[in-house]
């Protein structure tokens, strides 16, 4: 009896101790499992299909990719002078011509001041997650360890490497010379790290990436997260009414499964996301709030993939945000039918676009409503939608 008590005793330390990295990383919400499984398939097979070379191509090339940190390539230190915390600028802010220092900088949406280059940070961030997507990929697709050994160090460095590490907060993030040392609205620099869940997940069968790092990785994720919530910052873009606030609520939902805080994810879902529908969408699916910006385009497509994204989140929260409607009708469904005629060219985008316009956002938007509503008419859409309409 004493044997077995020990050994259940001994049982019970080790499901304390032991990274719970297999229970909740080794799943993916966001990404397209079906059709990574069919590239696996192929790869298994010999098979040269061009698509699955593409990814192929990209893991080599990412090999030879970084390393990345908020502390390399640093040209200006955060009020708090420590390198390990982010500071980006915002991006519509310019110099006051009227002021003889240029400041309190004034604000020119849609129109990026070239000064945002001179800081590095944001960059860091994107390159680091689109390079560890194209190896997580990789790793899944082929097996070959070499791109999850890569992987595994691209995220030590980042986020658990105490040389190296960013701070898990963006107190400084998109400051404002003359105004702020930073603002709420700047935690959208950080809506791509929802990709890092997923790379992760398709790297869980790996040796070469290490519990240590993957358990590290999750505490950096839910730091931030406690920052996301509790900050001044993060309460700010909590309140957000537009793309912000649903970018902010799709960070929160995602960190919070990521970190096995499902009851988080499900309550964000529901008391915070569903009441959103209210405001972002009028009867006939537009946006009214990102339709007023001077790149119209780019937020109403950005807005919408974010909430695209946010389905797919809840529907392992039980929850069903695709037939999700405010008092209007209106909800995600009704967003993708407002788009379409504007994708299919059947009708002339009337809003105010400086930029020219994208399709990355649109074509993944189309991808997933394809399979969620196929009561729409997605005729006429090609399968590489033109960079410009």
């Amino acid at each position: 009896m004493k044997q077995l008590q020990k050994a259940i005793l001994t049982l019970l330390t080790s499901l304390i101790v032991l990274p719970v990295s297999a229970q909740v990383h080794n799943k993916l919400y966001l990404w397209d499992e079906q059709g990574l499984k069919k590239q696996k398939e192929l790869f298994r097979k010999g098979n040269k299909d061009q698509s699955l070379m593409k990814i192929i191509t990209r893991a080599d090339s990412a090999l030879l990719k970084g390393p990345f940190s908020v502390t390399y390539t640093k040209t200006k230190l955060a009020p708090s002078n420590d390198a390990h915390d982010y500071l980006s600028q915002a991006p519509y802010w310019w110099p006051d011509s009227s002021k003889v220092n240029g400041e309190p900088y004034i604000r020119r949406d849609g129109r990026r001041n070239p000064e945002i280059r001179k800081l590095h940070d944001r960059t860091q961030i994107g390159d680091l997650t689109t390079t560890v997507e194209e190896l997580a990929v990789g790793y899944y697709v082929s097996g070959n360890e070499t791109y999850a050994v890569r992987a595994n160090e691209l995220l030590d460095i980042f986020f658990v490497n105490s040389r190296t590490k960013m701070n898990p907060n963006l107190t400084y993030a998109q400051y404002i010379p003359g105004l702020n040392d930073g603002r709420g609205i700047g935690i959208i620099e950080t809506r791509g790290l929802v990709d890092i869940p997923e790379a992760v997940a398709l790297m869980s069968g790996s040796a070469s990436l290490r519990n240590k790092v993957v358990t590290g990785v999750r505490s950096w994720f839910a730091d931030y997260l406690k920052w996301l919530q509790t900050s001044p910052n993060g309460k700010s873009e909590h309140l957000e009414k537009n793309n912000h606030g649903t970018n902010y609520d799709l960070q929160v939902v995602d960190f919070a499964l990521f970190t096995g805080n499902k009851e988080l994810a499900k309550n964000v879902i529901r008391d915070v996301t569903i009441p959103r529908l209210q405001v972002q969408f009028n009867a006939d699916g537009r946006q009214p709030l990102e339709t007023l910006r001077t790149n119209s385009w780019d937020y109403v497509n950005m807005n919408l993939a974010a909430w695209i994204k946010l389905g797919q989140l809840a529907e392992h929260l039980g929850i069903n945000l695709w037939r999700q409607t405010n008092q209007k009708g209106a909800g995600i469904k009704t967003g993708v039918q407002w788009l379409l005629p504007y994708v299919k060219q059947e009708k002339k985008w009337p809003y105010e676009q400086l930029n020219k316009k994208g399709y990355d956002q649109v074509k993944f938007i189309i991808e997933v409503a394809k399979t969620k509503f196929p009561d729409l008419d997605f005729s006429g859409l090609t399968a590489e939608l033109p960079a410009d309409y």
